[in-house]
This record gives structure tokens, C-alpha cells and sequence, in this order.
């Protein structure tokens, strides 16, 4: 088997959940200050860059992070063009942790408009995915926001989605299509039946021969997404923790049979650069293992 089948097996049958550790420039102030490292400690782009990495090797070199628990990892570009220990980070996942490797591929969100905000322009992407394809990922992940339940706009955002995906598919990497409905949409439910009905329409367009994942928010009805979960051209299908805490999301998950964590924020909530390497440990290791319980269901 080569290594993509190794890896696509792994992702289908393996019991565990996704890291996503793919904060981006704009959202790393946020996580740094979060783990303890307030923002007038470092200053330009290379410094915050650095220390994002350190807290990144930090957790992926962790004994209590490994392919046992966690079936992949996110990153983010800056992060795959590092290395760990010596290795370039991806190969450094795969090799030594069992841990698949994906890519966040996005730069960032649009303004909204039609109560979405589609994703930014990506005119590099294939120059990007060529990259990724050479350094051993695995797959991609790209981010759009729905905020109402506006038919027009969720119709894009899926188009849109899988034009991408579409491009991913053709470097021979799996993407992770992820239409985040907000938490906060006022009729949420309403915009994630309007979802489910445009994923499966473009589901079904797909060749027979290539699959993607779906990252989707937890819905307000359990098992909301069963059906996507079996369809033909679906690999797995990821929640996100879309800003509910730990135990929030962990409870929702629960309650979704086949849908697996890709939790960021909720993954290394309490995790702190004060704490000793024996602090840091125990508590990233009581984190992966509520959320590696939640989605064993």
C-alpha cells in the first residue's frame, strides 16, 4: 500500500479525531494570548510565527499526542514549511506519530454578503498544492462562514467549495470542505437543512473514483448528517467546535454517530507555556482523550 492508501485507510477506519493546529496569521495573537503569551511580548511577524511553532512542536512531540488518538493534524502553511525535531513538519506526523497531515489552504474569508462570506480569492493554489502534494500532505482544508440561513448565499458558498475541492482532487490530495455555519445564525437549523440539501447535490456530481471530507458544525439535530456521513463520496465527515467550549462541543459530538472531532480552539483550551512539560502533558492528555471518547460514537 503506498503511503496515500495508508493514510486514506487510516482516516476512514481509524478511531480518533483531528487536530486542527492551522491558526493562521490572523488568529494567532488570539491563540499565543490564550496559551499565556501575551502580544506585547514578541513583536513582528517572524517572532509570533516562531513562538506559534513552539507551541505547535510542543504539543505534536507530546507523548499524550499520537496516531493512537489523533488520526491527522491541520496546519498551517508556515507550520509545513518547518521542521520538528530536525524533520520537515509533515513527514515529521506521519513518520513518527502516525498522524495524517492536512493543509489549511484558504486566505481567509470575503466580506458577507447574501448572509455568507465566501472564501478570498486563492490565485496561487496551484502553485500551493504542487508544494503541499511534495512535502507529504495528505489533504487540504478550506473555510467558508454561513451566518443565515439565506438559500442564495449557502448555494454559493457550496459551489464555490467544491470549485475548489475539484482543484485539490486534481493534485491528488483529498480536501476537507468546510461550510462553518455560524453558532450564533438566528435559525440555524434552517440553514443546516439548506446545506445538507446542496451538499448532497454536489456529492453526487462526483466522479465515482474520488472522494472528500466534509467539516461541518454540530448541528442542532442529532444525527443531522447521518446520510452524508455513508454517501459514496464522502472519506469522513469532521465537526468543528465552532467557538463552543470543551465540554459543549464534546456533549454534541457525542450524539453524532460516524462524525469525528476537528476541534482547534477546543483542543488546546487550557493549555498554558507557564505550565511545566509534566503540567502541559497531563493536561493536553485529559483534553485528547474527552474528545477522542466523543468521537467514538
Amino acid at each position: 500500500m503506498s503511503n496515500f492508501e495508508q493514510q486514506a485507510a487510516r482516516i476512514r477506519n481509524q478511531p480518533g479525531f483531528i487536530a486542527a493546529l492551522d491558526q493562521s496569521g490572523g488568529s494567532t495573537p488570539k491563540a499565543l494570548k490564550l496559551y499565556g503569551i501575551a502580544e506585547n511580548t514578541y513583536s513582528g511577524e517572524a517572532q509570533m510565527m516562531d513562538l506559534i511553532h513552539a507551541m505547535r512542536t510542543r504539543i505534536i512531540t507530546s507523548p499524550s499526542f499520537g496516531g493512537n488518538r489523533v488520526a491527522g493534524a491541520i496546519l498551517f502553511e508556515a507550520t509545513m514549511d518547518r521542521d520538528i525535531d530536525g524533520t520537515p513538519t509533515a513527514e515529521f506526523l506521519w513518520k513518527n506519530k502516525q498522524v495524517v497531515p492536512f493543509l489549511k489552504i484558504d486566505k481567509g474569508l470575503a466580506d458577507e454578503a447574501n448572509g455568507v462570506q465566501l472564501m478570498k480569492p486563492m490565485p496561487t493554489l496551484d502553485q500551493l498544492l504542487a508544494k503541499a502534494k511534495g512535502k507529504g500532505i495528505f489533504g487540504t482544508k478550506e473555510r467558508s462562514v454561513i451566518k443565515q440561513a439565506n438559500a442564495e448565499g449557502i448555494k454559493a458558498v457550496v459551489a464555490q467549495q467544491f470549485e475548489v475541492a475539484k482543484q485539490v482532487l486534481s493534485h491528488g490530495l483529498v480536501p476537507i470542505v468546510e461550510p462553518e455555519v455560524d453558532i450564533h445564525c438566528p435559525d440555524k437549523a434552517g440553514a443546516e437543512k439548506i446545506l445538507k440539501a446542496e451538499l448532497a447535490q454536489q456529492l453526487d456530481k462526483l466522479p465515482q473514483n474520488q472522494q472528500v471530507m466534509l467539516k461541518l458544525t454540530l448541528p442542532e439535530t442529532d444525527n443531522f448528517y447521518a446520510d452524508l456521513c455513508k454517501h459514496p463520496r464522502v472519506l469522513k465527515v469532521v465537526a468543528l467546535s465552532g467557538g463552543y467550549s470543551r465540554d459543549e462541543a464534546n456533549k454534541r459530538l457525542a450524539k453524532q454517530n460516524g462524525m469525528i472531532a476537528s476541534f482547534s480552539r477546543a483542543l488546546t483550551e487550557g493549555l498554558t507555556a507557564q505550565q511545566s512539560d509534566a503540567e502541559f502533558n497531563a493536561a493536553l492528555d485529559k483534553a485528547i482523550e474527552s474528545i477522542f471518547q466523543a468521537s467514538k460514537t
